[in-house]
Parts: structure tokens; C-alpha cells; sequence
């Protein structure tokens, strides 16, 4: 990397991308958009209204509306516009309507709901409880919507997709689902959690962004045709901004389709991220009770979270973003790492290494797991589930904490925010 300040130059290895998959060097993904720009140009030329949708676009679209199992899709210059703009957007067109939003929402999903004109009510994340004492609150007629993530990007939990779906079709609620921290690397075809958990078709709409693990950028939803119609007619953030560049959804669309057909990426990824959770906890870092490949280690305090990565980029060549409010409340500051298909096992030895230093140093607490727990096979890269499992991601990859949440770091803080 280089130091804009003092032009020098660093090799540092990223442990925070959300290049989930390592598509953005992927040959077939660059390949794409090199060709498609000597053929087309760089850039849309217009919004897609007006001149700038391209066959490529198209084809994208269709891709996508494919991978997830759905008429029709609409991409978005991004994945906080298709969600803000969306779901604005859909309480204009459902009169006396209520959101019922999970209180971890990603903040484009927040501003969406806040400038949209229906009534809002939150639920505790994950809390289906919750949800139900909710939505039994309104009449069956009543329009509703209940919004939520499928993987959490900064708790690493999963929504129970199953139980809400079930909950929005026993109360006559549509479902909007985030799979943005999901695409390409959960289901067989990399649909997201819906799709491996097999309810992907019992989602209404689905949004999801190609700028992590497809390696590109943008964003999208996908529904039926006539809601994509509606939301193409009438979306400000679809009408009134430039189309992304025909190289582009060329890329994207290259990665797409190649990840619905390669496990390895998936394979390799998850199998990365299942080591590194083991090798964590058993050497006592804090880690919040994730169930998917985001890996939060806990350290509570902004100063010196930020001392932290501070000392891995300068003494390690280690880089790692820290995550202080607003990202995640007061209290909860944290290390978000993302493993990849090509972290080595010597970058990991360095990683867990250069934490373990850091963490001596700064005296920051650490989690002491009993015996029984501490000595999973998965330390010594032997792992206890199926090829199978690993590439679609199963929730057996990530069990420890669904079986021993009591052992993870949720402080006070997270649990009330």
C-alpha cells in the first residue's frame, strides 16, 4: 500500500475486506470487464431511463432475478440506494402500511424505513417473540412489511428465516430481506441464506449488493415482475442517477455466473473462517457469538480499539479496520475480521501472533474457555464437516456459539441497543 503523506510504500496483508471472495482479481471477472469496456466504453451514458441501460444490464438482471428464484430483478448504482430508495418507495405505494424493522438494521435499510410514510415499529434482533406480540397488534387486512438481514454485518448472527417467514404469512406480511453480507456465499448457487436455508422462495423481496462477494459494485433487488415494474416506474434512486458502466455489470455478471456453478471459493472461505473462529477462542479472545463467516472480537473501548489496529498496520503490516460508533454502539468497539479464500495459513499464524502481542501489551481482557471447549479439531485445521456443508455454507460451520452462546462477549451494550 502507499502513504499518500510520505509517498512511501508497505506490503500489508487485509484481514477486513468484504471481498468476501476474492472475485475482484477473480481472471473471468477481470477479464469481463476489459473486453466489455473496449467494446463499450467506459462509462453508461445516461440513467437507465434515458439512454443508459445496455444489453449488459439486462443480461444482469436476469442473472440475478435467476439466482434468487424470482421474476425479475432491477439493479441499483448501489446497495444503500436499492434499499433506501426501495423501501421508501413501497410505503408510498401501500397506504396505511407498518415496517416492522429488526433493531440491527443496516442503516441504509434505517434511512429507507425513516423517510418512508408508514408506520414503524422495531423488534428486538432476532427475537421472534418479539415480532409476533407486533404484528398480532394489527388488523390481518392491515398492509405490512417486515424488513431484515439475513447475516448481520457487525454481530454476525443469523436471522432465523424459516420462523419470520412463517410469522409474515401467518399475519399477512410481505418480507423484505437483506442478503447483502450473504450473496455468493451461502446456498448451492450462492443465493444467501434463503436460498440454503430453503425459503428463499417464501421471500418476497430480496435485495443484495455486488460489490462484496461478486468483487464488483452495485446493488439490486429482486421480487415478482410487478413489483420490479413499480419500482423501476417510480424508484427516485433508479430514475434520477447515471446507470453503472456496461463494464461493470459485465463483471458482475461474470461473477454470478461463475459462482453458481464454483463451490471452491465457498469451500475455502468458509473453511478458513471456521479455523480462525476455532484458533480465537481458544486462545482466549473476546469474540461476540457469531454464527457465519463475520468474525468480531470484542474490545470495548474506541481509544483502544483504535490503538490496536494502529499497532498491527505499523508493526505487523497487518490491516484491520476498528469499528467504533456509529457503526455499533457505545461500549461494543470492536475488530470486524473477514477471512478470504486466499488468506494463507502463515497469514493467520501472523494475525492471531500479532494479536496475541498486542493484546499482552494493552492488557485487554480475554474469554478462558473450559478445557473441552478450547480443544476443537478445527485449531489444527481438522474440520468436522462435510465438503458439502462447507460450500453452501451450512450452520454447521459455525456451531460453537448456537451451542454455547453463554460463552461468547455480549456485553451489556449490544444487548440493549
Amino acid at each position: 500500500c502507499h502513504n499518500a503523506n510520505t509517498n512511501s510504500q508497505m506490503q500489508v496483508t487485509g484481514w477486513c475486506s468484504n471481498d468476501y471472495l476474492s472475485m475482484a482479481q477473480h481472471p473471468k471477472v477481470v477479464g469481463a470487464m476489459v473486453k466489455t469496456a473496449q467494446e463499450t466504453g467506459t462509462g453508461a451514458g445516461g440513467t437507465r431511463n434515458i439512454s443508459g441501460t445496455n444489453h449488459n444490464h439486462v443480461l444482469l438482471e436476469r442473472e440475478l432475478a435467476d439466482l434468487h428464484g424470482k421474476e425479475a430483478a432491477l439493479v441499483f448504482t448501489s446497495c444503500y440506494v436499492a434499499n433506501e430508495t426501495t423501501l421508501t418507495t413501497m410505503s408510498k405505494m401501500l397506504p396505511d402500511s407498518i415496517l416492522y424493522s429488526d433493531q440491527f438494521n443496516h442503516a441504509s435499510m434505517i434511512q429507507g424505513i425513516r423517510n418512508g410514510t408508514w408506520q414503524k415499529k422495531i423488534y428486538r434482533h432476532n427475537d421472534l417473540d418479539h415480532l409476533e406480540s407486533l404484528l398480532k397488534q394489527a388488523p390481518i387486512e392491515q398492509n405490512k412489511v417486515v424488513a431484515f438481514e439475513s447475516v448481520n454485518s457487525m454481530e454476525g448472527t443469523i436471522a432465523p428465516m424459516a420462523d419470520i417467514t412463517y410469522l409474515a404469512e401467518k399475519y399477512n406480511a410481505l418480507t423484505f430481506c437483506d442478503e447483502v453480507h450473504a450473496v455468493g456465499m451461502y446456498g448451492k448457487r450462492g443465493g444467501g441464506v434463503g436460498q440454503r436455508d430453503g425459503v428463499e422462495d417464501r421471500i418476497d423481496i430480496i435485495s443484495g449488493t455486488l460489490g462484496k462477494a461478486f468483487g464488483v459494485m452495485g446493488g439490486y433487488v429482486a421480487g415478482s415482475a410487478a413489483y420490479i415494474d413499480a419500482m423501476r416506474s417510480v424508484c427516485p434512486g433508479f430514475i434520477f442517477t447515471t446507470a453503472i458502466p456496461p463494464p461493470v455489470a459485465s463483471a458482475a455478471l461474470a461473477s454470478i455466473r461463475h459462482l453458481k456453478e464454483s463451490k471452491e471459493e465457498r469451500i475455502q472461505m468458509h473453511s478458513n473462517a471456521k479455523v480462525l473462529q476455532a484458533r480465537l477462542r481458544q486462545m482466549g479472545f473476546p469474540m461476540l457469538p457469531t454464527v457465519s463467516h463475520v468474525t468480531p472480537v470484542l474490545v470495548g473501548d474506541a481509544t483502544k480499539c483504535k490503538q490496536v489496529t494502529d499497532k498491527l498496520l505499523h508493526e505487523y503490516g497487518i490491516y484491520v479496520q476498528p469499528i467504533n460508533y456509529p457503526t455499533v454502539p457505545k461500549g461494543t468497539e470492536r475488530l470486524r475480521i473477514t477471512p478470504n479464500p486466499v488468506h494463507s495459513k502463515e497469514m493467520m499464524d501472523h494475525l492471531l501472533q500479532a494479536l496475541d502481542n498486542i493484546w499482552v501489551e494493552l492488557d485487554l481482557p480475554r474469554n478462558v474457555l473450559p478445557p473441552e471447549l478450547a480443544s476443537d479439531p478445527a485449531v489444527d485445521g481438522i474440520l468436522d464437516v462435510s465438503i458439502e456443508e462447507l460450500s453452501i455454507g451450512s450452520d454447521a460451520c459455525y456451531s460453537f456459539f448456537a451451542e454455547n452462546e453463554h460463552f461468547g462477549a455480549l456485553p451489556e451494550a449490544v444487548a440493549s441497543a
